[in-house]
């Protein structure tokens, strides 16, 4: 990331998810892959929604707007069926859900936009701005990244609003390089979430009560069965999510999955779930003999043990 990474944009490819009523907080435990309940008011979360099967239907960023009041940022195109799929499961709970989107304004923040009481915060912890929260993200190539989600309409800092325009390709690129994706369409149900490490950016907990799939986290994370991690790459072709990457080695069997892409200034990079062992090995994307792909450095360190 360049010294042009500075400044905000409007979040299009965003939705926002409303839990609230006085079940909100015991409902979402039930259903997503990290402690909600305890989370403090103001405060956010990584977390996933998953299949019985431990397989990722969403994920989003969770903040706790008040005692009966969550908000789940996730990506726009899985939104519509991942809330109908969760109001499935309301039943009794006194919990409604409801698409807010049009009503939250959602703004990512780089670089001097990003406020400075915020960049000394750890990744999800909030900084509380008038109306907003101020989410603290990934940082991308040393640069400071955040989320600010607010009431529409809200008045927010000149510090923001005057801040120079980001393109939404650079915004693409920082979240390939913070190496935190979002679910979306092409790779639903695909992965578990050790898949694309989210246990080692908080965003599991192995110390909550039963949600659907958490056998299957559980397993993967204490049983020694797990095969596959995210890693960050480049490329001189663009590679799409959904598209398999090949170990030269091997025409016959893919060894991972591309869950984002984004265009470099040399290039494009992407995050690809493949198998830890393939990771010495030349890969390429599409067929053993597609384009090269080059392995990158993700800004956090692998959790091997809980």
């Amino acid at each position: 990331m360049t010294q042009a990474f500075q400044g905000h944009l409007s979040l299009q490819h965003l939705g926002v998810i409303r839990a609230e009523g006085a079940d909100a907080a015991s409902f979402l435990q039930g259903q997503l892959s990290h402690d909600v309940q305890l989370l403090p008011v103001g405060q956010a979360r990584l977390a996933a929604f998953l299949s019985a099967k431990g397989r990722m239907q969403a994920s989003f960023i969770v903040i706790k707007r008040s005692a009966e009041e969550f908000w789940l940022l996730t990506s726009r195109d899985v939104l519509p069926a991942t809330l109908k799929r969760l109001s499935m499961f309301v039943l009794r709970a006194k919990c409604k859900l409801s698409d807010a989107t049009e009503a939250v304004q959602l703004l990512g923040l780089a670089g001097d936009a990003v406020p400075a009481e915020a960049r000394n915060l750890s990744p999800w912890q909030v900084l509380a701005l008038e109306d907003a929260s101020v989410v603290r993200l990934y940082a991308a190539e040393g640069e400071s990244r955040a989320l600010l989600a607010a009431p529409a309409g809200s008045a927010l800092p000149a510090q923001i609003t005057d801040s120079p325009a980001i393109a939404p390709e650079t915004w693409q690129l920082s979240m390939v390089q913070a190496g935190v994706p979002l679910i979306t369409t092409p790779v639903v149900d695909a992965f578990v979430p050790q898949m694309l490490n989210f246990e080692s950016v908080d965003g599991v907990s192995f110390k909550k009560g039963c949600y659907p799939g958490q056998e299957v986290v559980a397993r993967s994370q204490f049983r020694g069965t797990l095969k596959r991690r995210m890693y960050r790459l480049a490329s001189a072709t663009q590679p799409q999510p959904g598209q398999e990457v090949f170990a030269a080695s091997d025409d016959s069997q893919p060894v991972g999955t591309v869950v984002q892409s984004a265009a470099s200034a040399s290039g494009f990079e992407a995050l690809v779930s493949m198998q830890i062992a393939a990771a010495s090995e030349p890969l390429h994307l599409g067929s053993s003999s597609g384009a090269a792909l080059q392995l990158l450095s993700l800004p956090y360190a692998l959790k091997e043990d809980i």
